[in-house]
């Protein structure tokens, strides 16, 4: 996940398979701590700068902290190599970065990965979020919600295709020519939605620098990183939305190839720059100039005919579900929490866009001066995120009120009341 801070904190969650259990053994903690510090020295010539620096673990389930520095407040205890503690409850647990306690933190979400060059990765990755300031480089997480629509999945998909063929190659002709075709595929992509090579790039700038950064520090062999790419890609293409998470799996590996030529290209990178042109600028690519024309005739070369009729299939499914969704969160009386000073968290993986109303959010938390509220069968996120939206009250006049998949712990100071113009529910400050 990944931080923008204007008036309120974004969090996200990272997807992380492990046969790990949540619990983590303190002497186990401080052999990763230990992992990764060896890690980052070793790669600091990557951004000039040795990108070691605190670390929260955190159980998700039981809010226990593991971290490997002492905070300022004196929250965490020592224990041996390494401190523990609780995180209180007005934070949201995520993949991310975060201020607490006088210290910037990578906080990291139990389990690990269980392979070190996973775990390696992940660490890196949050601890390149922590160090952008530094590296002056802006926290830019945007919507890509053209990435929900069928011919943004599809070119997608296909330029993905492509890049696992390109790293695949073995041959100067061979690696070239599947070079152009992905890079082909995405800029004809982005010529179908106007804005997107903007919002692509802004996600690339911070999610794909990060991510390409946690594959360098994790040291993969020339083999391993080439398995890890591919079974990152297919297993990419198994999640409900593109829209947050496309990032992770084509900057890392336009970098990795990029980085056979040009050796430590990253720090040509600034927040000005256009990842597109640079990369075809930089392996100097020349592309047709009659781009519909030519995707047209290679992506069968990329399982072009069965990407199309799966995304045909899905297409069909999504417009169902986004005419429910409006139903549920637009048209019926709903209940509209605006927000004040609000952080929250929420999963990238399966979020769904319904154009000019916001998007759904399945799994969310919410912290804001009037409560904490915990999503897990949807909400509506405004498009320029002021309020959420969720079904209406099943119970009134109490601190702890449900609905549909959704509970909300009420602070001191509001109340919930039914508005008799709308028929809608809305929180009210109490004077």
């Amino acid at each position: 996940m990944k931080k923008i801070t204007t008036s309120f904190l974004l969090l996200f969650y990272t997807i992380i398979t492990s046969a790990q259990q949540n619990k983590l053994s303190p002497d186990s903690a401080a052999v990763y701590f230990e992992d990764i510090k060896t890690e980052t020295k070793k790669h600091q010539n990557l951004w000039n700068k040795d990108l070691y620096g605190p670390i929260l673990l955190v159980d998700p389930q039981t809010r226990e902290l593991i971290a490997n520095f002492a905070d300022t407040a004196g929250v965490l205890k020592p224990q041996g190599k390494i401190f523990t503690g609780m995180l209180p409850t007005e934070m949201n647990v995520a993949n991310t970065s975060v201020t607490w306690n006088g210290r910037d933190w990578a906080m990291i979400m139990l389990p690990l990965p269980s392979t070190y060059h996973d775990r390696i990765n992940l660490f890196a990755h949050e601890l390149f979020h922590v160090a952008q300031p530094s590296l002056q480089l802006k926290f830019m997480n945007v919507d890509n919600n053209h990435l929900d629509k069928k011919d943004g999945r599809v070119y997608l998909r296909l330029e993905l295709e492509a890049l696992i063929k390109t790293v695949q190659a073995t041959n100067e002709r061979d690696i070239n020519n599947h070079l152009t075709n992905a890079l082909s595929f995405r800029m004809y992509r982005q010529s179908l939605f106007s804005g997107s090579d903007t919002t692509e790039n802004l996600l690339e700038l911070n999610e794909g620098l990060a991510e390409y950064t946690g594959t360098v520090i994790s040291n993969r062999t020339t083999a391993v990183a080439k398995q890890h790419f591919e079974n990152d890609i297919r297993g990419f293409f198994s999640n409900p939305t593109f829209v947050r998470s496309f990032a992770y799996h084509t900057t890392p590996v336009y970098g990795y190839l990029l980085s056979k030529y040009k050796g430590n290209w990253i720090k040509q990178v600034s927040n000005r720059t256009n990842l597109t042109a640079f990369f075809i600028n930089e392996f100097g690519i020349s592309l047709s100039g009659d781009l519909m024309k030519f995707v047209s005739d290679i992506s069968e070369d990329y399982n072009g005919t069965k990407i199309i009729s799966e995304e045909n299939e899905r297409e069909e499914k999504t417009n169902k579900l986004i005419a429910d969704y409006i139903d549920k969160f637009v048209t019926q009386p709903h209940f509209e929490i605006t927000f004040e000073q609000m952080q929250v968290s929420f999963d990238p993986g399966n979020i769904m866009p319904l154009n000019e109303h916001g998007t759904v959010y399945p799994n969310m938390r919410i912290v804001d001066k009037w409560g904490i509220l915990t999503v897990s069968n949807g909400a509506l996120m405004a498009p320029n995120w002021d309020r959420i939206v969720v079904t209406i009250p099943k119970n009134s006049g109490t601190k702890k009120l449900n609905g549909d998949g959704w509970t909300l712990e009420l602070n001191d100071g509001y109340s919930v009341i039914k508005n008799s113009n709308t028929g809608n529910f809305e929180l009210e400050k109490i004077k």
